[in-house]
């Protein structure tokens, strides 16, 4: 099972002589069905790479140096275990937290179970706050289970397919390819919310250029319409939804043609999207990470699920489907349910008073905003954090404001970092292990399926002496006495397999045997048992929220820095700024240092509309430096691309760049690495704390 992103497709390692020498789609995958995309075909470039680290490094010099010398695994493990120990001893055992990023789902369990073990509730995010997390606590909060994302949206059998801030073609491409399908099989009408024309937008009936950070603006009015004109499921909403009559009065204030003067749309055109969406059954709504890349970012959230339940589809046959589970599989979510600790514990994770719903001791969605974590290093506040262990991240060149972050790690008294090269992040730590990719590993796979699991079988014993995440943590809390081995009752990854697949019946063994296991989706749970909020209902009016002061009816917030918020910026900064993009070649940061997916994307590309190279003097391949209000007199260059696929007042920068060929230790990473010019810093959004990566204002120059 591939895992150069997160989609997690089926595969065909071929094998020769010990080595992988090409990997081809597996047809009978039940999620990818025979697709693969580039950076799978072209894995092997990655396990092979000579830059590959390929033992345990601990530095020899000061940080930043880049002078590194090789230990065995016993002494890297030995001394790590005896560093955490002083730190507890010197700081409290709140002082050390787990560092994950946009991970594979063993650095994840890795970080979870390594840091219930040691007793810290600090298991950090390098970006949930803008990726995951506002959605997951909007779905719960509102209908119990996430029903919008990669799982959820019941395409194939859809009539009506609502995408909003979703590139699923390059950034899910099986569930990209699923909609397609839906499209073509159905005769299907698809609405598109993108402020870029993609090829998706690009097929769509309707397309809404949408200003960046308005979602939610666009949502209230096409719900006012849908209320209005009575187009809603009466059926279901009196049946299973609680407070509607409080939307209903509250979208009064959202007419289409407020909703068209703030996202820069139509009313005309709302209205026919919201009729179209209400009238054609069954529809679904797919959403991604843009809608999360701005202060109204959960409360957009909200207001897609809103719209998907009150025309009743929620739960339906080409709906938004409920999750289905493999009966006696111990899931992703599952495992990371288990690492929960003592109230008394969580309390005192960072974050937990400023935001209750992702770090408080009861949250919906856990984890600490990066943001508290690099000022906790660096500062000390509320209380310092002195020990990290990070798996899969790299924070240095995904979280925003990057010269402070760099300074964060650097404060460090004990960094530990596991992963595949040398990254920036990597070459500020104590120690450096080498961790093994998808092609060395057995695990099981669930989180992006929306009806299966499936065994990822590895096809080469471990190089070098790179070893599993989930195996380093099991071997570091051996060595700890203090350690709560309950968290980490496993020997090895084979027991761990194992125990995550033992109430089926089986052995992990035997589960690779069979390779997938399926399940029919359900339909209507919520007939029999009701759905999994405090109400048993599509929690319209939010308990959840009300209880922590939240407000309880999706919201608009009008991004911080706007033409409408602060139009005496524009003179100085007259674009809007988006970012995130995906392309087919790279997921995130990772991927630079491949030949056949850089010579496709050799440098960090800017997107800018004709009449606004025009205006600013600048030309297809010219370098141009961009600027931001967030972080002034920062800068970070990108090579113009010219499109019409943009407004000429939006340009559009990639993110995630670094340059592993340039020297070490920052490998470039100050260069034309967007979040130099972004900021985490309030204001936030409240509930999880986003920020406007996707929205702010920007100048551009040669």
């Amino acid at each position: 099972i591939c895992q150069a992103c997160h989609s997690e497709c089926g595969v065909l390692a071929h094998v020769d002589k010990g080595k992988v020498t090409k990997i081809k789609p597996d047809p009978n995958h039940p999620s990818s069905r025979g697709y693969i995309c580039i950076k799978g075909t072209n894995y092997a470039h990655f396990t092979y790479h000579p830059d590959r680290l390929k033992y345990p490094l601990k530095r020899a010099g000061g940080k930043g140096e880049g002078k590194w010398e090789r230990i065995s695994w016993d002494q890297v493990l030995d001394e790590i275990a005896a560093r955490l120990t002083e730190v507890r001893e010197k700081y409290g055992v709140r002082s050390i937290g787990a560092f994950h990023g946009t991970a594979p789902r063993e650095s994840l369990f890795s970080c979870q179970l390594l840091a219930s073990a040691l007793g810290t509730p600090n298991v950090i995010s390098t970006d949930l706050h803008i990726c995951f997390a506002p959605s997951m606590v909007a779905e719960i909060a509102t209908v119990g289970h996430t029903v919008m994302q990669e799982i959820g949206p019941d395409y194939l059998a859809s009539k009506c397919i609502l995408v909003c801030g979703g590139n699923p073609l390059i950034s899910h491409p099986p569930r990209g390819r699923d909609l397609l399908e839906g499209v073509k099989k159905n005769k299907a009408k698809l609405i598109v919310i993108d402020p870029r024309r993609t090829p998706l937008a690009a097929q769509a009936d309707i397309w809404f250029q949408v200003r960046p950070g308005t979602d939610a603006a666009l949502i209230l009015g096409m719900l006012h319409t849908i209320i209005s004109e009575e187009l809603y499921d009466k059926a279901f909403v009196e049946k299973y939804c609680h407070g509607f009559d409080e939307l209903k009065e509250y979208v009064k204030a959202y007419p289409p043609e407020k909703a068209a003067e703030i996202t820069w749309l139509s009313a005309t055109q709302i209205k026919e999207a919201a009729r179209l969406f209400a009238r054609i059954k069954p529809a679904t709504v797919h959403h991604r990470v843009a809608v999360e890349h701005n202060i109204s970012s959960t409360q957009a959230d909200r207001a897609l699920v809103i719209l998907a339940a009150i025309t009743g589809n929620l739960g339906v046959k080409g709906g938004n489907l409920l999750p289905t589970h493999v009966p006696g599989y111990i899931t992703t979510g599952s495992v990371i349910s288990s690492c929960k600790l003592p109230s008394e514990i969580a309390k005192g994770r960072l974050g937990s008073d400023e935001y209750p719903l992702i770090s408080g001791a009861n949250p919906l969605f856990l984890f600490v905003h990066a943001a508290l974590a690099a000022k906790a290093m660096l500062y000390g506040e509320p209380y310092p954090l002195k020990a990290l262990f990070l798996a899969g991240g790299n924070p240095v060149v995904n979280m925003q404001n990057t010269r402070r972050t760099w300074e964060a790690f650097k404060s460090l008294e004990l960094f530990v970092v596991a992963d595949f090269f040398m990254t920036p992040t990597s070459e500020l730590a104590n120690y450096v292990l080498p961790a093994t990719t998808w092609l060395e590993r057995d695990e099981c796979c669930d989180a992006q399926y929306m009806n299966c699991i499936a065994a990822r079988q590895k096809a080469v014993e471990p190089l070098y002496e790179s070893r599993d995440d989930v195996q380093m943590a099991i071997d570091l809390v051996k060595r700890i006495p203090w350690a709560n081995r309950k968290y980490i009752p496993w020997e090895s990854v084979e027991e761990f397999n194992d125990f995550r697949v033992q109430g089926m019946g089986m052995t992990f063994e035997e589960f690779k045997e069979k390779g997938y296991v399926s399940v029919d989706p359900s339909y209507k749970q919520y007939e029999e048992k009701g759905l999994n909020t405090p109400t048993g209902k599509v929690e319209i009016y939010s308990t959840i929220f009300e209880r922590h002061g939240y407000d309880p009816l999706p919201t608009y917030v009008e991004p911080r820095e706007s033409p409408l918020s602060t139009p005496e910026l524009l003179k100085d900064y007259p674009y809007i700024l988006i970012t995130g993009g995906r392309t087919i070649e790279y997921y995130h940061s990772s991927g630079r240092q491949i030949k056949p997916l850089r010579k496709r994307i050799p440098d960090p590309e800017i997107e800018v509309h004709p009449e606004t190279a025009q205006k600013e003097n600048i030309k297809e391949g010219d370098w141009v430096w961009v600027e931001t209000p967030q972080i002034k007199g920062e800068q970070a260059r990108f090579k113009v691309k010219l499109t019409t696929n943009l407004d000429p007042r939006i340009v559009h920068a990639q993110h995630g760049w670094w340059f592993p060929e340039k020297p070490a230790p920052d490998h470039g990473c100050f260069e034309s690495n967007i979040d130099v010019v972004l900021s985490d810093d309030p204001p936030r959004e409240k509930i999880c704390g986003s920020v406007p990566t996707r929205g702010t204002l920007c100048k551009i120059y040669k």
